[in-house]
């Protein structure tokens, strides 16, 4: 049979929609056995089971007789099977006596599908048998271009189906992520807040939130971090931080050795190229304006005094989470008057460069926000992001998440 007609037959056949590989692997061997022109009385499937070091039949079919369902090809047994890995097809006489009692002489078998390791070596998870009476080169030949179109098709199946698995997988990491995140706008006593995040990829590392300290609504807790790295990765440890966190809150423990803590939980838990930066203050319902804080290695915060339209940078207090177990980290404070304005964000929004590599930078940033003091949270933190999005061109490949938490003071 010329060889591209099979290649084009057998790949036609496979290309349906199948259930299963085993139903794939059955509906193509019942073809190649009614094809008079490829020759074959027979034809049988193993798969391996890697525990029981052997093949067992999955499938028979064709003018031959039935070997027993629960029939077993022990790799010792069977030397030959070694050489399938590097041949692809094997043609042998037989040596089992159950199998010479049905008639089969001689055998060929070709390695089909993926290659599982059993100790030092590697074996073929399906075995393609066939019966036939023209054994030679030219079966040989035949047959290894059904098993290399069949391997084609179920790696097809396996790169879909993980494609589908990594999807699903990423959809619910996505759904998590957000399930973390609180909703953009926020009011509390006096004060107005907006935050965002833009990752980098479908899910970040970048976090924020807003957090109820204890039981009463007097006090409320912001934070802002970034985990190292970009990704799945990333936005577990994202996850678990922001968590933590909230937990952490609800105990109403002082910022200082809550810090600690969390410095011994991300250095404990992650490994150790796993490290986070993190901002967390608190406002109260202070007439004075009261806001404490800590800067675990993040950005410094932009703090606007409307007093003198100065820019303060809150820097930090210690250093990042993650790397030193027993890192000590300082609380500060500022007073917020009315109409005074905080913009914290992570280093995607400062560190966005273009296709030249030139970084957004502090300088921008400042002049963003000395430009736009009047305007609410929302719109001052959708300026930036804007404006720094604009800046990063598509073409650029120097790209993180970016997230911005913009709070002021209006009574």
């Amino acid at each position: 049979m010329d060889q591209k007609k099979l290649f084009r037959t057998i790949e036609t056949v496979a290309s349906k929609i199948f259930s299963s590989d085993e139903e794939l692997l059955t509906d193509v061997i019942k073809q190649i056995i009614n094809n008079e022109q490829i020759k074959l009385t027979g034809g049988r499937i193993w798969k391996l089971h890697p525990r029981k070091k052997a093949y067992r039949l999955l499938f028979q079919t064709g003018k031959v007789q039935k070997i027993p369902d629960d029939f077993l090809l022990v790799l010792k047994d069977y030397p030959l099977l070694d050489k399938i890995t590097e041949e692809r097809t094997i043609l042998a006489e037989e040596t089992d006596k159950t199998l010479l009692s049905k008639g089969i002489l001689k055998y060929s078998a070709s390695g089909v599908g993926r290659k599982i390791k059993i100790g030092e070596k590697r074996f073929y998870e399906y075995l393609l048998a066939v019966n036939t009476n023209m054994i030679g080169d030219d079966m040989r030949f035949t047959l290894n271009i059904i098993a290399t179109v069949l391997t084609s098709k179920l790696s097809e199946r396996y790169l879909l189906l993980s494609r589908k698995n990594l999807m699903s997988d990423i959809d619910k990491a996505k759904e998590i992520q957000k399930s973390i995140l609180p909703e953009h706008e926020y009011k509390f006593h006096d004060y107005e807040i907006f935050g965002l995040t833009f990752p980098a990829e479908i899910v970040g590392g970048d976090f924020y939130d807003f957090l109820k300290v204890g039981d009463g609504e007097d006090r409320l807790g912001i934070l802002l971090g970034d985990a190292a790295s970009k990704g799945l990765g990333a936005a577990a440890e994202a996850m678990y931080i922001s968590g933590a966190m909230r937990m952490a809150s609800t105990f109403q423990i002082k910022i200082s050795p809550m810090m600690s803590r969390m410095n011994q939980l991300v250095n404990k838990i992650f490994s150790d190229d796993k490290f986070t930066s993190l901002f967390y203050g608190e406002l109260s319902n202070d007439k004075k304006g009261l806001f404490l804080y800590a800067n675990a290695g993040q950005n410094p915060p932009m703090f606007y005094r409307k007093k003198n339209s100065d820019i303060i940078p809150l820097d930090p207090t210690g250093p990042l989470l993650g790397p030193v177990p027993n890192s000590k980290f300082e609380t500060d404070s500022i007073n917020f008057q009315k109409g005074d304005l905080l913009v914290i964000y992570s280093d995607g929004i400062v560190e966005a460069a273009n296709d030249k590599f030139v970084f957004y930078g502090e300088e921008r940033l400042k002049q963003i926000i000395l430009n736009n003091v009047n305007l609410s949270p929302k719109k001052i933190a959708a300026l930036i992001l804007n404006d720094v999005i604009k800046f990063s061109t598509s073409e650029s490949q120097y790209t993180d998440d970016k997230t911005i938490v913009v709070i002021k003071r209006n009574g």
